[in-house]
């Protein structure tokens, strides 16, 4: 299984099921065009783009190609963006009752070996995953969950990340490991001052 930091960028829930299976990183699904009308998925994405980089990978139909530029567009630092493309393989997925418009297999479709190829093909080949130390007993540990200030308390600490305000305990935890380590969370948590 490869690893990465980055976060991967795929357009619906079955890529992501498909993907957990081929790399070990944070996957943000975009729900296909509604990233168009979703501020707080766009600043979600731009966070990572800033802080770890981002890793496209959307189906190789018009569709595809809409999101992935529309996410660059948004992105705008070019240099943060990684783009894995799929080749177009024509067929039908298996939960689909007929063929996509143009008849390719979208990233859920596409064996898991085709895949891995394809991030190997972008440079994507491995590396050291961050050791994903921040769990909810930290979380209650700092504040962050758990007390009658736990709300107000996330609140800053994701207006201080520049992260979106709706963020759930459990994505807030997955961001924050694959930025910070515990320490690194602690330490920001006393010199921010965040009580």
């Amino acid at each position: 299984m490869l690893t990465t930091d980055k976060a991967v960028i795929v357009e619906g829930k079955y890529d992501k099921i498909r993907l957990s299976n081929v790399i070990d990183a944070v996957i943000i699904c975009t729900d296909g065009f509604h990233i168009f009308k979703d501020e707080d998925k766009r600043a979600l994405i731009r966070h990572y783009a800033g802080h770890t980089g981002i890793i496209i990978l959307t189906d190789s139909d018009a569709a595809g190609f809409k999101i992935r530029n529309h996410i660059k567009g948004f992105v705008q630092d070019a240099s943060k963006v990684i783009n894995v493309y799929i080749p177009d393989i024509y067929g039908k997925e298996r939960r689909k009752a007929k063929p996509s418009k143009e008849g390719k297999l979208g990233v859920e479709g596409i064996d898991e070996k085709t895949l891995e190829q394809a991030f190997v093909r972008a440079g994507i080949t491995g590396g050291e995953p961050r050791p994903h130390d921040i769990d909810k007993p930290l979380l209650f540990e700092l504040g962050l969950t758990g007390r009658p200030d736990s709300s107000r308390r996330r609140a800053e600490l994701l207006q201080r990340l520049g992260l979106p305000s709706l963020m759930t305990v459990n994505a807030l935890m997955d961001v924050l490991g694959t930025v910070m380590s515990a320490d690194e969370l602690r330490q920001m948590m006393t010199e921010e001052q965040i009580q």
